[in-house]
């Protein structure tokens, strides 16, 4: 029996490393970037293990091309109450998908004063 097509998707993950725990309920934005302009398609939240309920592009609906997701830490912060703001206010990583059949996971870890991110699995 051969076995099903997979459907590609795009996935976060936030986790605070300062904390050492997931970053829930963590403001983000997704934009599908043109050569002119920048076009909005969704804003999440990340809920408690740090993740979106769902994919936020799956199917179809994941196309090649220049993306861009926005992390709002500032309100992140502000909300959690955090004693300490930090340096950063949003976080955009832009990347390309190439192949609309792969899954394309992209983890932040923050922390006040730095970040860092990769193309995870």
């Amino acid at each position: 029996m051969a076995a099903e097509p997979t459907s590609g998707r795009l996935t976060v993950h936030v986790l605070d490393t300062a904390l050492g725990r997931p970053a829930g309920g963590l403001p983000l934005s997704l934009f599908r970037i043109g050569n002119v302009v920048r076009t909005q398609l969704g804003a999440w939240h990340t809920n408690a293990d740090g993740r979106c309920d769902a994919p936020l592009l799956t199917g179809a609906a994941l196309t090649p091309g220049s993306y861009e997701i926005v992390f709002n830490v500032g309100a992140w912060r502000g909300k959690a109450g955090a004693g300490d703001a930090g340096f950063y206010d949003l976080i955009p990583v832009r990347f390309r998908i190439v192949d609309p059949a792969a899954h394309y996971h992209i983890p932040l870890l923050l922390s006040p004063y730095g970040y860092s991110t990769y193309r995870g699995s």
